[in-house]
């Protein structure tokens, strides 16, 4: 079967075609994405009105490269399967709205699917996983571990109370004027810095220790940076003690689930899974605890539309389809 994905739940526009047989096995025959980084750096942050506006310019084009890529046409697609939420509702519209056209012109199925579904299954795409396993999600909107115990079965078992750990990168590379995105910036500044230079207090939810709250760190550098020690403290230092304190937040939490579940394998996916220190330290932390770390290559930890094609597989797979009257949901729970 092939299978046509859409994603824009966000800033990216993407679009991707898989060849499957079965769940969770899948061939990525195509991948495109229309990255937005250039347009939104002048704000320091996505403006939703100009990411909405950018999609209705992109979303066909990428489409069409992702089928180009894939070497096929849509009269060669089976399925279409694209992201109704959550996200920014103006985003998801533009590309539900495509993905609802296509499959009435074409007349071939829909189903609409949870962006947090499509990173939960994300590692399957190059990766033999068995369910169940454990998966940390951690990107710019969402920061949440949980049970996949199968397709369609997900158990949340914790999640942030604030801000995502993404949101939290960002934002102190914004206090620090480093540009955006800043998560990136921050890996790659912090690899010169030393990680012990700054105390930031690591932040723990009492009475729930599979929580997370990252409001503190970001509040603690901004007072950092309005102190002397601040002014004097060089940026390599402080992006790497903050990077530091984020990353053994998210590892404490995850560890202890993985210890209440025993689970074998924990998954590290979304968009903060591409930093490198976390992946470094939550795969020795694994291995340290007789556990398996899996995690998708950089380009399927970012949003992207393998990850929507492959959630929407198991469902197109055994003949399901949605109506075309299904719509987006900015808040859309898993």
């Amino acid at each position: 079967m092939l299978i046509l994905g859409i994603e824009s739940s966000c800033d990216d526009a993407a679009a991707a075609v898989i060849e499957t047989d079965r769940p969770g096995v899948a061939t990525v025959r195509a991948s495109a994405v229309a990255n937005q980084d250039d347009i939104h750096r002048a704000y320091g942050g996505i403006v939703p009105e100009l990411a909405s506006r950018n999609h209705v310019i992109t979303i066909l084009p990428v489409i069409e490269r992702a089928l180009a890529g894939a070497g096929c046409t849509l009269g060669d697609i089976e399925g279409v399967a694209v992201t109704r939420g959550p996200g920014l509702v103006g985003s998801l519209l533009v590309g539900l709205m495509c993905a609802k056209g296509l499959a009435q012109g074409a007349g071939i199925a829909l189903v609409g699917v949870n962006h947090l579904e499509g990173h939960l299954l994300a590692p399957l795409i190059e990766h033999e996983v068995a369910m169940p396993y454990l998966a940390l999600v951690v990107s710019g909107g969402h920061t949440a571990i949980f049970a996949v115990e199968d397709f369609g079965r997900y158990r949340r078992l914790g999640s942030t109370r604030d801000d995502a750990a993404g949101e939290a990168f960002d934002k102190v590379a914004k206090l620090m004027g480093l540009g955006y995105p800043g998560g990136k910036i921050i890996d790659e500044m912090s690899r010169e810095g030393a990680r012990d230079r700054v105390k930031i207090t690591r932040a723990r939810v009492k009475g729930a220790p599979l929580d997370f709250s990252f409001s503190g760190v970001k509040t603690a550098v901004a007072l950092y940076l309005a102190s002397p020690a601040g002014v004097a403290t060089a940026a390599a230092d402080l992006a790497a003690s903050f990077q530091e304190a984020v990353v053994e937040m998210l590892i404490r939490p995850t560890m202890a689930a993985a210890r209440d579940l025993d689970a074998s394998t924990i998954a590290l996916t979304g968009g903060v899974a591409a930093n490198s220190r976390l992946r470094e330290r939550l795969a020795a932390a694994a291995e340290a605890d007789g556990r398996r770390l899996v995690a998708p290559s950089f380009k399927y930890c970012t949003d992207n539309a393998a990850m929507i094609a492959l959630a929407g597989s198991y469902r197109l797979l055994r003949g399901e389809r949605d109506p075309l009257t299904i719509d987006a949901e900015a808040n859309l729970a898993l």
